[in-house]
């Protein structure tokens, strides 16, 4: 789970490889890659600010996206880099600034403020350009599986409605009307199953069912109070997702349950505001109260480089 940057944080961006057991953040300076489980700096390079660094599993591929002034870090390019060699793969130029970037091992996806471009990944063309509600916020939500390679975005401006996409047939899934106000977090699970939205009020979590999207499944209560929902995040389970996080503005960790779970232990990895990676173990139970422990904390910006991640 990667909590969203403050402006007053160093860190512009910061995300979890489609399997979780690697991590990359953008900062002013540049971007790194780490490796989850041992916490070890893969890879960094310091050529500027970036906004978005996408990582391709375990590979050597990235997807970055600049932050700066200059025409090689421009907010509306996009570079395909690789780590291994250095050296950038290609580079695509956009009309407006992009505002998110998602990827598998087939599809590319790219955010625009009012379009959204899908592109094969082998070969680099464009395969659809879908018009969009103005997304100033760059909402989206990709599940990574090819067999349920789902893509949702906000269907409008006024409400939580959500565009369910399937990005493998190119075609519309149909329409979830999961809010009354905005959306301001959506999240779709690995195995593309569920997806799981916030509005901007922040005080309900709801999960729909994405092969029933008029049906919901969940809801959770976050609150009482509005508060900003920062990130949504399923467990990676590939069978039936069976835990949803939730962190926002209020400074909380909020951990909901999908079904009935039993005598069952949940690793949860964070990225702080102000730099520090942290990991927590979870332990639920239903004779007792969920327990929580930190299990180890390290700050991002005093880490070694050690290797660069495998091809």
């Amino acid at each position: 789970m990667a909590i969203q940057s403050s402006s007053a944080s160093s860190i512009l961006c910061a995300s979890f490889s489609q399997d979780n057991r690697g991590f990359s953040i953008g900062t002013k300076d540049g971007f790194k890659i780490f490796d989850s489980e041992s916490g070890r700096l893969c890879y960094e390079r310091s050529i500027g600010a970036f906004s978005i660094v996408e990582m391709l599993y375990g590979s050597s591929l990235l997807a970055v996206v600049g932050a700066g002034e200059q025409p090689s870090l421009s907010p509306r390019r996009l570079c395909l880099f690789n780590t291994r060699t250095g050296a950038a793969i290609k580079e695509m130029n956009f009309l407006t600034s992009i505002l998110a970037v998602r990827v598998n091992r087939k599809r590319l996806i790219v955010i625009l403020q009012e379009k959204t471009y899908i592109y094969d990944l082998n070969k680099l063309k464009m395969l659809d350009a879908i018009d969009t509600v103005p997304n100033t916020k760059g909402l989206c939500a990709f599940s990574p599986s090819l067999d349920g390679c789902y893509l949702a975005l906000p269907a409008s401006t006024t409400k939580g409605s959500v565009l369910v996409y399937n990005v493998m047939e190119r075609h519309s899934h149909g329409q979830i009307d999961a809010h009354r106000s905005p959306l301001a977090a959506m999240v779709l699970s690995s195995n593309g199953m569920y997806i799981a939205t916030a509005s901007e009020q922040g005080t309900i979590i709801r999960v729909h069912l994405v092969s029933q999207a008029t049906e919901q499944s969940y809801s959770f209560r976050r609150g009482t109070y509005p508060s900003t929902i920062y990130s949504l995040s399923f467990g990676p389970s590939l069978r039936l997702p069976d835990i949803l996080i939730a962190t926002s503005s209020s400074g909380s960790v909020h951990v909901f349950c999908l079904g009935l779970l039993i005598n069952q232990r949940v690793s949860m990895f964070i990225i702080t505001y102000n730099g520090y990676f942290q990991e927590y173990s979870l332990s639920i139970s239903q004779m007792n109260e969920p327990s929580w422990s930190l299990e180890r904390e390290f700050n991002l910006f005093r880490t070694a480089s050690d290797t660069m991640i495998d091809s």
